[in-house]
């Protein structure tokens, strides 16, 4: 086997998918009896979905969500009528964030994994893990007790905070807990408008509604306050504390699921070890804010999948796994770093921080949300579409780079429209952007022999993402390998040569 991946969360369920993709032998094992039922991470952002979409299951989570485009900041006597995305962006075919419980996007990833004939198997739980030669000596017990000895080239942790594989491999796992406690609940809520985010910011406290839709209509999302004693939640007591928060009263009923948790900001030390690799919330956990959570470690996963599978089948040389940690560590450090400051700020009780979230951000966010670049900004952040490798090992600017357009390490953006969707296929997508006669067929014979099952080549012309004659090679993860303008190609046979070497078949 090449792979065991430890874990059927999201993140894990995208591993899986793209290992199943990339043609890898691998299982997936769950020590739980069922996949989630509840709502917990609430929002898929756009780059998520791109990423999601070679397998054919965006359409299906975008009509299973809500795609919010509104906040509606309520305040003392009026409501501030806010947008979130709406911002006209051209180069995402997904330009909003996508509410929708990860329950449903479990239930989705699980079907496409079942229609593709992979067996989830949970009640399976690892309970030993040690290095045996070239592989890793793995030991699994199933849920009638028996124990199962099962041999892997890779094994994966994607099994939450409390990672047995992290602490397996020996990796640390440092940060700290923040002192509130969260209340959270999927219920029904009368007397908010629907399809819109509700947020209540007082000197007291926050309160948040979100739409889902499934399992109920709403989230709700609050801090327990100070003075209220540390008991069961339940419904009286959110009705309580939305009484205090809301001028306009909501009524609270028909609970789905109430919980109350302690929230942590930490990072893995490393994301590799050996034949060890973690993903997800066993390589970093951190508060909600943003809806980060579940979508970098999806990511984390499609980052990890191909590279596993390909160098799995010899198809890639062994240097590609050094540059998961280097491509996704930078980047859970940066959602660590995000988060916590989104966190501090609403829930901070220093007089100049609550200040200015409870009088000033009000005042300000609509004048500064009607332009449309601060939005810009945000939305990049937020939505994940500004993650790029330009810094990775394995990203290469030709000798001529072009001036405008995306670069080497950037994601290819959906610009012209459909672009992404041309380039969906599994493997490789050499781009040639220009007049078609500039590309002779013989230099991409020789380009790509003994690697042309794996690359495949789209002639743009002039409908591309350069203004340049420019030639662009984009990974299997969507993000561009290699970039160089004009027509010669030794830059990128250099280049293929070094990470996707002539396979002789």
């Amino acid at each position: 086997m090449d792979v065991l991946v430890v874990g059927a969360g999201p993140t894990g369920l995208a591993l899986a998918a793209q290992l199943r993709a990339y043609g890898a032998s691998f299982r997936i094992v769950d020590r739980s009896l069922d996949r989630v039922h509840e709502s917990r991470a609430l929002a898929i952002q756009p780059r998520t979905l791109e990423a999601l979409a070679p397998f054919g299951v965006t359409g299906e989570l975008i009509g299973r969500g809500n795609p919010a485009m509104q906040v509606r900041m309520h305040l003392p006597r009026r409501v501030v009528r806010l947008p979130l995305f709406d911002i006209g962006l051209t180069d995402t075919a997904y330009p909003f964030l996508l509410f929708l419980s990860q329950a449903e996007t479990e239930s989705v990833l699980s079907e496409h994994l079942l229609d593709h004939g992979v067996d989830v198997e949970r009640g399976t739980e690892l309970v030993g893990l040690e290095r045996a030669g070239s592989s890793v000596a793995c030991r699994l017990r199933h849920g009638n007790g028996t124990e199962e000895a099962v041999a892997a080239t890779y094994v994966v942790g994607c099994d939450g905070a409390h990672s047995t594989v992290r602490d397996r491999a020996g990796i640390g796992f440092e940060g700290y807990a923040y002192p509130q406690t969260f209340l959270l609940a999927d219920l029904e809520v009368d007397g908010l408008e629907r399809g819109a985010v509700h947020a209540y910011l007082t000197g007291a406290g926050v309160l948040f509604f979100f739409p889902l839709g499934s399992p109920a209509t709403w989230r709700m999302l609050t801090l327990r306050p100070p003075d209220v004693p540390d008991t069961q939640v339940n419904l009286g007591l959110l009705q309580q504390i939305a009484d205090r928060y809301a001028d306009d009263r909501p009524v609270l009923r028909d609970p789905v699921w109430m919980t109350d948790f302690r929230l942590h900001n930490r990072g893995a030390v490393r994301y590799r070890s050996g034949p060890f690799f973690l993903a997800g919330d066993a390589a970093h956990i951190h508060s909600p804010a943003g809806a980060q959570g579940m979508n970098t470690g999806i990511q984390d996963a499609l980052n990890l999948g191909w590279k596993l599978a390909l160098v799995s089948r010899g198809r890639a040389p062994e240097e590609w796994l050094e540059t998961y940690e280097a491509e996704r560590a930078p980047v859970g450090r940066s959602v660590l770093r995000f988060t916590d400051r989104a966190f501090t700020i609403g829930t901070s009780s220093n007089p100049v921080i609550r200040f200015a979230r409870t009088r000033l951000a009000p005042r300000l966010a609509p004048s500064v949300l009607r332009a449309s670049g601060p939005r810009r900004l945000v939305f990049r952040t937020v939505s994940e579409l500004g993650i790029r490798y330009r810094h990775s090992p394995a990203t290469t600017a030709g000798p001529r780079p072009p001036g405008r357009g995306p670069r080497a390490g950037d994601r290819l953006p959906d610009l012209p429209r459909g672009l992404q969707a041309r380039t969906i296929g599994p493997g490789w997508h050499l781009l040639l952007c220009g007049p078609p006669a500039l590309w002779r067929d013989e230099q991409l014979v020789s380009l790509l022999k003994g690697r042309d099952d794996l690359v495949d080549v789209h002639r743009l012309g002039d409908e591309s993402p350069w203004t340049a004659v420019t030639h662009g090679l984009v990974r299997p993860d969507g993000y561009l390998g290699y970039v160089a303008r004009g027509t010669r190609l030794e830059g990128l046979h250099t280049y293929l040569d070094r990470w996707l070497p002539v396979q002789h078949r």
